[in-house]
């Protein structure tokens, strides 16, 4: 518990302000799950390749310009040249990825009926360009909230406030399901879920909620 002590004090003189804003994202995240089609579902899996070694705003707005037909339909090279449009980082190889990832459309509403870290293999094992970072974002983005999104600014808060000792420069499963441990115990002191406290941590560092 002493060791949670500062990040949870931190979270709560937030959390009120920040409340709102949370709520309203995860209700977007359980309605994709609950009601999306197979095609929203993989433009939200192509958001998520989009923002590794990005940004969720650039990933937003890659997402927004392309739209979610585009995702399932453009050529390697058509999607590629959108990416460069929005000044994406890596254009090329995160169109070959999403062209590579239609071989999941039709199989992805499958993975909101499994638990999650069964889910979260799969998509690791399955899909190209998504890790286990990744394939969290997704779980999460989809409305399966029991899942933590190790990104650099969330593993740079818990080495800060103490709750982890070092930063992984790569990830195993095991590594990762140690970190996101204590994540979900962070979450428990403060009676949220982790997919919730991501967004509470994300107000506390930039002051806004992305996805």
């Amino acid at each position: 518990m002493w060791k949670y002590r500062s990040a949870v004090e931190k979270i709560k003189s937030i959390e009120e302000e920040a409340y709102p804003l949370v709520e309203k994202r995860i209700k977007e995240f359980e309605n994709l799950g609950k009601y999306g089609t197979e095609l929203d579902l993989f433009s939200e899996l192509s958001f998520c390749v989009l923002t590794a070694n990005w940004s969720a705003q650039g990933g937003i707005k890659a997402q927004n310009y392309i739209g979610k037909l585009n995702f399932a339909r453009l050529s390697e090279n058509e999607l590629a040249e959108k990416l460069k449009e929005v000044g994406h980082r890596y254009p090329l190889m995160r169109a070959r990825y999403i062209v590579e990832n239609r071989k999941l459309i039709g199989s992805l509403r499958d993975l909101f009926n499994l638990p999650e870290k069964e889910a979260r293999r799969i998509l690791v094992k399955e899909a190209k360009g998504i890790g286990w970072k990744e394939a969290s974002h997704f779980l999460r983005n989809i409305g399966k909230l029991d899942v933590a999104i190790l990104d650099k600014h969330i593993l740079r808060f818990l080495f800060n406030e103490g709750i982890i000792r070092e930063i992984p420069k790569a990830w195993t499963e095991k590594r990762y399901e140690e970190i996101e441990m204590e994540f979900k115990e962070l979450s428990f002191l403060l009676n949220k879920v982790s997919g919730e406290l991501d967004l509470y941590i994300w107000y506390l560092l930039k002051g806004r909620v992305d996805k």
